[in-house]
C-alpha cells in the first residue's frame, strides 16, 4: 500500500514563528470556535452546527428534536474543528480539549444512520431526498471532511470510534455509487482526497475504488447535473446545472488543461486527482494535474498565493485576470492550493511546489486570521479603500476588517486545521532522506527514526540551522526568491548546487547544517499580460509579501509612488507591533492632492518614505487604505 498525500513524518514540536501561530490556534481559535459551534458566543452569526448533530441523533432514536439550521454543508464546520483540535492535541496535550473533542466526536457518531449514512440535514428531515441533489446538497463534501477529521482524530488519539463510523459511511457511499450503480459525482469535490486519506490509513480498497470512480466519471457525462435537475422537483440555491465549467464537469478530467470554476472545489479536486494518479500510477491523470498546476501558477495565481479572482462564483476567471481590488482569493482556496502543492511535491521532488505552499501559507492563509485568533477574512484583497470596499456593488464582498464569524463559516476552522497540521507540509521523508520543504523551527521525528532540531527566526531571518540525530540524507529547499545562498556543515562551507530546488547533504548523528538565505527586500514586477498591474510593483522579503496601510503612511497610500532605483530596507524588529513583526521602508514620492476630478496640470511630486508591513498582518488596526501593488517610477 502506497502512502498518499503529504510525505509522512511521525511528529513535529514547533518553536519560533510557527509555534506562535500554533499556540494561537490552540489557545484562542479552537476554544473560540468550539463555543461558536455550540452557539455560546454573543454577537456572531448563529452556527447550530453541533446542535444539528444532536438533533440528528434524536431523530434516529425517535425522540423529539429541532429542525436543521444553516447551510447544507454546516456539518463540515464541525468536521474541520475536530481535525484542527486533533492535530493541536498531538502538539499540545490538553485534557480539557481532549474531553471536549471526545464529546463532540461521540455526538457525531450518534448521528449516523443504521445504513451508514451521515449527514444531519437529511437525517433530521427529508430522508427521502438523500442523494437526489449532488449538485447542491453537499452530502459528499460533508462526508469527505468528516473522513479527514476521523483520520486526524485516530492519528492523534488512537481512538477508532469516528474512524469506524466513517469507514461505515464510505461503505454506504460505495454501495450506492458502485454496487447499485447510481449516477453522479460530487457537486463540491473534496471526498476524493478524503477517501484517499482513509485508504492510506486503513487499506480499505473500496475507498480507493470509490475515489477513482468519482475522478473517472466526472465530466464523462457533462450533462449529468441537468438530468439530475429534471428528476427532482426541489432545489436549494438554484445552481445552474448547465454551467459545466464552473462545476469542473465540462470534459473528462484527463483532458483538462485550464484551472476553472469555483477555486476551492477545483483545488480540492486536483488534490484528489493527484492522490489517485499516484496510487494507481496513472500517468495520463498525473499529466493532467501537471497541466492544471501550470495553469494556476503561471497565469491565474496572485502574488500572495491567492486563487479565484472573481466574486462571481468564487471562481477562476481567465488567464492574467488578476485585479487587486475586486479579487476574491478565498482563504479556503489557498489552503486547498497548499494541499494540491503538497501532493505534487510528494510525487515529484521539485522546489516550485514548496515555494507555492510557502507563499500561500505566509500570505493569504495567515492573512485570514486576526492576531487575536477570533476574527477572520473570507476574502483576501490586495487593495482596499474605505468608501469603495464594502460599498461599491462590485466590491461589497471586500471587507476592511475581519468579521467574528460567518453564516458560511468554512474558512475559520479550515485555517485552524491547516496551521495545526503545518508540520506535515514543512517536513517529509522518503527512505533515508529527510526533506525540509518549509523552514519551521522546532523538533521533528521521522518514521525512519531520524530526528531534526531546527533553529531559526524565519521568516524574519534567513539563517536556518539543523542538528541531526541518525544517519541519512537531508534535502534542503533553496527558494527561487533567494538570489544567493550559503550552506555549512559542522562549520565548514559546502559547495553544492540545487537540483530542482533542493540541495542534498549526507549526515550522521550530531551533524549541524546551517543554511543562509537572502531575505533582503526586493521589488517584484508582474507580467505585461496582467493589465491590472501595468506600471506597478510589489515589495517582498523572503516569503513575505508586504503591503502599505494608511495607518503607517499618513492615512493615504493611493498617492504613493515607489522609486525602484532605491532599494527598500528593513526597520528594526518590533516585538510589540502586531504580535511581533518588522516593517520595511521603501523610498519614493507622494503625489500632491488634486482637488478636481481631472486636470491637465502636471501633478507635483514630493519625496516620501513608504512604510510597509507583512500582508498577513493588515487590517489589525482599524479600517484604512491598503495596497500591495504600488505605482513605480525611477
Amino acid at each position: 500500500m502506497k502512502k498518499m498525500g503529504n510525505i509522512s513524518i511521525r511528529s513535529y514540536k514547533p518553536s519560533g514563528f510557527i509555534k506562535r501561530y500554533q499556540e494561537l490556534v490552540h489557545n484562542e481559535m479552537i476554544p473560540y470556535q468550539y463555543h461558536v459551534l455550540k452557539d455560546e458566543v454573543e454577537g456572531v452569526a448563529k452556527s447550530a452546527a453541533i446542535e444539528n448533530f444532536i438533533n440528528a441523533g434524536k431523530a434516529l432514536r425517535g425522540e423529539e428534536h429541532g429542525d436543521f439550521y444553516g447551510m447544507v454543508f454546516q456539518d463540515s464546520d464541525v468536521a474541520k474543528w475536530i481535525e484542527a483540535a486533533s492535530y493541536s492535541l498531538a502538539v499540545f496535550p490538553d485534557k480539557k480539549l481532549e474531553k471536549e473533542l471526545d464529546e463532540v466526536v461521540n455526538t457525531v457518531c450518534q448521528a449516523q444512520d443504521e445504513d451508514g449514512y451521515l449527514d444531519t440535514r437529511f437525517t433530521i428531515s427529508q430522508k427521502e431526498r438523500r442523494w437526489q441533489n449532488l449538485l447542491e446538497a453537499h452530502e459528499l463534501y460533508c462526508a469527505g471532511h468528516m473522513m479527514e477529521a476521523a483520520c486526524a482524530y485516530y492519528e492523534a488519539t488512537g481512538k477508532r470510534n469516528l474512524l469506524d463510523v466513517i469507514v461505515k459511511n464510505a461503505e454506504h457511499i460505495y454501495n450506492h455509487f458502485i454496487v447499485q450503480k447510481a449516477e453522479g459525482y460530487p457537486g463540491h469535490p473534496e471526498v476524493e482526497l478524503a477517501l484517499m486519506k482513509v485508504y492510506s490509513i486503513t487499506g480499505n480498497t473500496h475507498c480507493l475504488e470509490l475515489a477513482k470512480h468519482f475522478i473517472d466519471c466526472r465530466g464523462a457525462d457533462p450533462n449529468y447535473y441537468e438530468k439530475e435537475r429534471k428528476r427532482r422537483d426541489w432545489q436549494i440555491w438554484g445552481n445552474n446545472p448547465s454551467d459545466y465549467a464552473y462545476q469542473q464537469s465540462d470534459m473528462p478530467l484527463r483532458d483538462a488543461k485550464d484551472a476553472k470554476g469555483h477555486a476551492v472545489r477545483a483545488a480540492y479536486l486536483y488534490s484528489g486527482m493527484k492522490d489517485v494518479a499516484t496510487a494507481t500510477e496513472d500517468k495520463e491523470l498525473s499529466d493532467a494535474c501537471s497541466r492544471l498546476w501550470r495553469s494556476i501558477v503561471d497565469r491565474r495565481m496572485y502574488i500572495t498565493g491567492g486563487i479565484g479572482s472573481t466574486c462571481h462564483g468564487e471562481a477562476f476567471s481567465t488567464d492574467y485576470d488578476l485585479p487587486s481590488d475586486t479579487v476574491y482569493a478565498e482563504t479556503c482556496a489557498s489552503i486547498a492550493l497548499m494541499m494540491f502543492a503538497s501532493r505534487m511535491l510528494a510525487d515529484e521532488i521539485n522546489g516550485e511546489y514548496a515555494d507555492v505552499m510557502e507563499t500561500a501559507f505566509y500570505n493569504t492563509v495567515l492573512a485570514g486570521i486576526q492576531t487575536d485568533g477570533k476574527r477572520f477574512f473570507y476574502v483576501n484583497p490586495l487593495e482596499a479603500v474605505p468608501g469603495i470596499s464594502e460599498v461599491a456593488q462590485t466590491q461589497r464582498h471586500v471587507k476592511l476588517t475581519r468579521p467574528g464569524w460567518y453564516g458560511c463559516a468554512c474558512c475559520p476552522p479550515n485555517a485552524a486545521r491547516l496551521i495545526s497540521s503545518i508540520g506535515k507540509y514543512a517536513y517529509g521523508e522518503k527512505g533515508n532522506t529527510l526533506f525540509c520543504n518549509l523552514f519551521a523551527a522546532g523538533e521533528v521525528e521521522f518514521e525512519n527514526g531520524m530526528k531534526l532540531c531546527c533553529q531559526t527566526d524565519y521568516p524574519y531571518s534567513g539563517e536556518i540551522c539543523y542538528k541531526t540525530e541518525g544517519k541519512g540524507n537531508i534535502a534542503l529547499r533553496i527558494p527561487a526568491w533567494s538570489k544567493h545562498f550559503a550552506v555549512m556543515k559542522n562549520g565548514e562551507s559546502l559547495s553544492v548546487s540545487p537540483d530542482k530546488g533542493y540541495i542534498l547533504i549526507s549526515v550522521v548523528d550530531g551533524d549541524e547544517i546551517c543554511l543562509s538565505l537572502d531575505i533582503s527586500p526586493r521589488y517584484v514586477f508582474a507580467s505585461q499580460y496582467v493589465p491590472a498591474l501595468s506600471g506597478k510593483t510589489a515589495v517582498c522579503a523572503g516569503p513575505l509579501v508586504y503591503c502599505f496601510e494608511g495607518v503607517d503612511n499618513g492615512d493615504d497610500v493611493l498617492s504613493l509612488f515607489a522609486d525602484i532605483e532605491r532599494k527598500p530596507v528593513f526597520e528594526k524588529y518590533d516585538a510589540s507591533l502586531l504580535g511581533g513583526t518588522r516593517k520595511l521602508k521603501a523610498f519614493g514620492y507622494r503625489r500632491e492632492y488634486q482637488n478636481s476630478l481631472y486636470s491637465d496640470a502636471l501633478p507635483e511630486m514630493k519625496e516620501a518614505e513608504l512604510i510597509g508591513i507583512p500582508y498577513c498582518l493588515w487590517a489589525n488596526r482599524g479600517k484604512n487604505q491598503m495596497r500591495v501593488w504600488i505605482p513605480y517610477t525611477k
